[in-house]
């Protein structure tokens, strides 16, 4: 009976003691659960946020992560200002215009510029008066309300000489925006390029025969875009969150500028009525014209140059008259990116 007692005893103890030890693990495996926001409905760039998913990239690093469909670039950075969410893919302009005027704790973060070629523009009919930004004034220009290219309107406007008291701007849902332009409900549509020209494209509208953009870019508006933002709490809380989800997306990332024709499944199997075709060369477009910039070659894709990150907090401030000038370091931080050697650095599309 006394062998009997001490070998309950051992048994009893030796369970303990697994239990004490597999707690912790059990404990080490769950995993992180984050919240993000997308800049828009589902489209074919957005494929490297999802290939993170379905791949396993964000698992491995020990996150659960849910993705949300967006509504505007601008909107998912006030999205993860107001705490609804973790990270967004939001336009880091916005963001400059938050921090100019609250507290920078109260405002969200930029942790990697993903689109670092200025993709804003206004598109207008081919066949219409609109040639130059001059001759916006005494016209109508339409756009979603939280679109990236309508809220920095007011710096174009001064960079180019318009005088915005003389332009009407007015709100539309943003799958009417293309179709209101060309029945002439407004003279112009804010958004951009691809955007809208995609958008047309699936519509059945011809792009090249019917549309006109004036590119923001090509007058002087040198700015970064979209970028990931992330929650300051997030920040101070679980950084090695952060550095997951960026080393997941990175991953995400190079897969889909290696393989942009099979990155679109990975949208498609969330929207099955998008037109795959159109997606296709939406997300092509989307790498060689907002992806592609030459410095990337000098600070791999995802960080910036400091030099001209000045220049555009400069151009946002000047042109909106904001309240005051963000240093970089106040909404943009390269700490938790992968190192540079695991990021693109040089952005060509290769479609066979």
């Amino acid at each position: 009976m006394r062998l009997t007692r001490r070998a309950a005893l051992l048994a009893s103890l030796s369970l303990s003691a697994f239990g004490l030890a597999a707690a912790p693990a059990l404990a080490q495996a769950q995993p992180t659960r984050v919240k993000m926001i997308l800049n828009w409905k589902y489209q074919g760039p957005q494929s490297a946020f999802f290939i993170a998913q379905d791949k396993g990239y964000f698992r491995e690093e020990g996150l659960d992560v849910t993705i949300d469909q967006g509504e505007g670039s601008a909107a998912a950075v006030t999205r993860v200002a107001q705490g609804a969410y973790d990270i967004g893919f939001g336009d880091i302009n916005a963001l400059i215009d938050l921090v100019s005027k609250r507290p920078v704790e109260e405002t969200p973060l930029a942790v990697y510029v993903m689109f670092n070629v200025p993709p804003f523009t206004i598109a207008t009919r081919a066949d219409g008066p609109i040639k130059s930004p001059k001759d916006l004034e005494g016209k109508t220009i339409g756009g979603p309300a939280n679109d990236a290219a309508l809220k920095l309107f007011p710096a174009f406007a001064k960079l180019t000489g318009i005088d915005a008291s003389k332009v009407t701007v007015t709100n539309m849902q943003p799958n009417l925006r293309e179709q209101m332009l060309m029945r002439g409900q407004v003279d112009a549509v804010f958004g951009f390029v691809n955007t809208i020209t995609f958008s047309a494209k699936t519509a059945g509208i011809n792009v090249e025969r019917d549309f006109r953009f004036i590119n923001y870019g090509d007058f002087g508006m040198d700015l970064y875009s979209n970028s990931i933002v992330v929650s300051r709490k997030l920040a101070k809380e679980n950084p090695k969150a952060i550095e997951g989800f960026l080393r997941a997306l990175n991953r995400g990332v190079k897969d889909m500028i290696a393989d942009p024709v099979g990155s679109t499944d990975f949208v498609m199997k969330r929207e099955p009525l998008l037109n795959r075709a159109v997606e296709v060369e939406r997300t092509i477009a989307t790498i060689r014209m907002e992806m592609s910039h030459p410095e990337a070659a000098k600070v791999g894709l995802g960080d910036v140059d400091d030099a001209r990150l000045k220049r555009s907090i400069a151009t946002v401030v000047e042109a909106n008259g904001l309240p005051r000038t963000p240093a970089p370091e106040e909404f943009y931080s390269r700490a938790f990116l992968p190192p540079m050697a695991e990021r693109p650095t040089s952005v060509s599309v290769k479609t066979n």
